[in-house]
């Protein structure tokens, strides 16, 4: 028969073999996996165009949506300016946190946004005069019933108006969560009551040093 090769061409050969057949698994393993990933990143897109969105305007009377705020990280407060307690502290705890996270330079920017759960009474007016006394940056977004409902509702917050009273006063029963969205615009977390200033910047820190961003 053929000539045998010696054992350290046939171990050679052997090698060889075994290697094309890794890296031909480990390419098919690669494009596998970057088929799932552009899969899951147009899937992520999507996402990000369709959840919480919002059609509001500002206490200037500018409209503005979801889209006005892409490329900044934004934390997101839903109350009402008659709050009697609520809403004053989770202010203030959202306005600590950007301000201790404002003292890092090197973080990118970050704003925050309160939205009106009460439309019949936070007219512009009375949420431009409202926020005068948190973060200078704090944006108050107000509109129509409709368009407050449907804001809450895309991120899935409860709205409940209880009972007037004699002088025809109520107050608004609602979901007390700060929400932390990517300049993709997509949600990262949310944060409730029990989080202190401290713990929700520690938290948003973390989010913006792993944030990677959407390829277009």
């Amino acid at each position: 028969g053929a000539p045998r090769l010696p054992l350290r061409q046939r171990l050679a050969v052997a090698g060889a073999v075994a290697g094309a057949a890794a890296a031909g698994w480990l390419y098919l393993r690669q494009q596998k996996e970057r088929q799932r990933r552009s899969r899951r990143l147009q899937q992520l897109r999507q996402v990000a165009l369709g959840q919480g969105d919002f059609q509001l305007q500002d206490t200037a009377g500018t409209p503005r949506s979801k889209a006005d705020f892409l490329g900044r990280w934004v934390l997101l407060y839903f109350g009402f300016t008659h709050c009697p307690d609520v809403c004053p502290e989770e202010l203030e705890k959202l306005s600590r946190a950007v301000e201790l996270l404002e003292r890092d330079p090197a973080l990118p920017p970050l704003q925050p946004l309160f939205v009106t759960v009460d439309p019949e009474r936070d007219d512009a007016a009375a949420l431009a005069r409202y926020l005068r006394d948190f973060h200078p940056r704090l944006l108050g977004l107000t509109g129509t019933p409709e368009q407050v409902r449907a804001a809450a509702s895309a991120f899935r917050v409860y709205v409940s108006a209880g009972p007037r009273d004699s002088d025809g006063d109520y107050v608004v029963d609602h979901s007390v969560l700060t929400f932390l969205v990517d300049p993709d615009g997509l949600f990262r977390d949310c944060y409730g009551r029990s989080r202190t200033a401290e713990e929700v910047a520690r938290s948003v820190r973390g989010h913006m040093d792993a944030y990677e961003p959407l390829p277009p």
